[in-house]
């Protein structure tokens, strides 16, 4: 049995840049770091590979990783690991059935509407606080019935599985409420808004980044967590190997944490949304979106995002093809625990290709690969204690639970590298300083 002071849990972008300025083992599941922003390399006739290949396209696990609101010591790390190319979003709605384009936040480009129901809508905004206990409830205040009935009721009926009618609101800075911007946009075109009007993306691929990070960690790949003793501080793995800790520092989701170890909360569990991505490589059709992505209220198979790799990336592309073709990725959500049957992902899957196909977005298809992210949206119940009590609850076991699913929040890649950052901080005496100043020193390279 190996013994360790501090283990670090999952090899996502949290866990390796903890491992990365730490020093800690970094324990992962997979066969490969990054969780589910790893990439990976698909050929037309089907071989794989997790590094570009000829004739390969590049496709993210699960769906594409923008970096967002990266300052400071991350900006300066992620600088150092590998180059980077900065974007402006391009992102829109889309309303298939008028094959209407709309910028988002669509609050902010009334325009694009007729005189009338702007001002009808206009009428209906309000911007002051309202103290919503549903997210659907939070939208009707602040936008009105007529854009809620239009765009966000049948978006978050998507995108949250259903959930948008029963769970608290948050994340609001998704959507900015600025009823002097929409009555400008109503008029003219209005400056971008909202937490991602820039984002970074590594010039070679998001690979190159974990890579380089996962160079710089004492990383562990293949160790499945099968049990954990919090009592006798034990950890074992399915591969039979088992260490002796005082710290563990978990990216676990928190609802599995909690499973794992046989804990319960008093508070009811909050929920989850699981997402199934469809990659696609295509030809390029004839009215095919320049977005980067696309929000989709409407849409008869029931997804509710189209994001368009090539368009960010042409190197998502092979050489060859990037005149001609298009690689994207689909988003379709379900409550968490309801997974589809292969049957269903299969008649899904070509229920999507024809609608984008009867859009003009694509022509005929090279490659539609699924895959599926278990725990990809965390949600709160209204007034829910829940999250606050099983951190707690986690913590006297000497569990520190990191990460966007670990901490139950929503975050992106660059706020969940600085809390792997920091996590170090929260117990600087289990580490030597002089390794952990050397690790730090590696990743700045």
């Amino acid at each position: 049995m190996q013994q360790e002071d501090v283990i670090i849990l999952g090899g996502g972008v949290t866990g390796l840049a903890a491992g990365m300025t730490s020093g800690w083992p970094v324990l992962e599941a997979q066969e490969a770091p990054g969780g589910i922003c790893s990439t990976y390399y698909l050929h037309p006739d089907g071989r794989r590979g997790t590094s570009q290949f000829d004739g390969a396209y590049r496709f993210e696990y699960g769906g594409g990783h923008w970096i967002f609101g990266a300052t400071g010591p991350v900006l300066t790390a992620l600088q150092q690991l590998c180059p980077l190319q900065q974007h402006e979003r391009h992102s829109s709605v889309f309303f298939p059935e008028e094959q209407k384009l709309i910028p988002y936040p669509i609050q902010n480009h009334l325009r694009y509407f007729s005189p009338r129901v702007a001002q009808r809508i206009l009428s209906e905004v309000q911007e002051n606080v309202f103290s919503a206990s549903t997210m659907d409830e939070w939208c009707q205040h602040h936008f009105g019935q007529i854009l809620t009935d239009l765009f966000f009721t049948p978006f978050h009926e998507r995108y949250t599985a259903g959930l948008h009618t029963k769970i608290a609101p948050q994340d609001s800075y998704k959507s900015p409420v600025d009823i002097a911007l929409m009555h400008t946009g109503a008029q003219a075109n209005t400056q971008a808004v909202g937490y991602n009007t820039q984002f970074l993306y590594p010039r070679d691929g998001l690979n190159v980044l974990i890579g380089a990070m996962a160079d710089r960690c004492d990383i562990h790949l293949s160790k499945h967590v099968g049990e954990i003793d919090v009592h006798r501080k034990i950890l074992c793995c399915n591969d039979g190997s088992s260490y002796r800790y005082h710290t563990l520092f978990s990216t676990l989701p928190l609802n599995q944490m909690l499973r794992m170890i046989g804990l319960e909360t008093q508070a009811r569990e909050d929920p989850y949304t699981s997402v199934l991505v469809l990659n696609i490589a295509a030809e390029r059709g004839p009215r095919c979106p320049k977005e980067h992505w696309l929000y989709i209220p409407e849409s008869k198979a029931g997804f509710y995002r189209v994001g368009f790799y090539s368009n960010v990336e042409p190197t998502f592309l092979p050489t060859s093809v990037r005149n001609t073709h298009v690689s994207l990725y689909v988003e379709r959500a379900y409550r968490g625990g309801l997974r589809p049957t292969e049957k269903e992902k299969q008649q899904y899957s070509d229920a999507v290709i024809a609608e984008l196909q009867q859009w003009g977005f694509i022509q005929k298809t090279h490659i539609v690969d699924a895959t599926w992210v278990e725990t990809a949206y965390t949600w709160s119940w209204p007034n829910s204690g829940w999250r606050e009590e099983a951190l707690a609850l986690l913590q006297s076991h000497d569990i520190h639970q990191i990460g966007r699913y670990g901490r139950w929040k929503f975050q992106g890649i660059a706020e969940s590298i600085r809390e792997g950052i920091e996590c170090r901080i929260q117990k600087p005496s289990c580490v030597d300083s002089r390794v952990a100043q050397g690790k730090m020193r590696g990743a700045h390279r």
